[in-house]
């Protein structure tokens, strides 16, 4: 259970991370795009996609195997 929640919050920061960068970088020149225009938003998406790639990833504790 603390694995889950630690690997959730390691993929949250890396992807806040990566979504501020790719504001800071790559950004919206028009301000039109709806995540990519405000940094609040691009660091929020990507914290929500990187828990959710760490989620994706994750194995199944339910299949895995005892060694028995």
């Amino acid at each position: 259970m603390k694995r889950t929640w630690v690997l959730n919050v390691i993929g949250g920061t890396l992807g806040a991370c990566a979504g501020w960068l790719y504001w800071n970088y790559v950004g919206c020149a028009s301000g039109t795009c709806a995540i990519t225009s405000s940094p609040v938003n691009s660091t929020l998406y990507g914290a929500v996609m990187g828990v959710l790639l760490v989620g994706a990833v994750r194995p199944d504790p339910s299949k895995a195997t005892s060694g028995k």
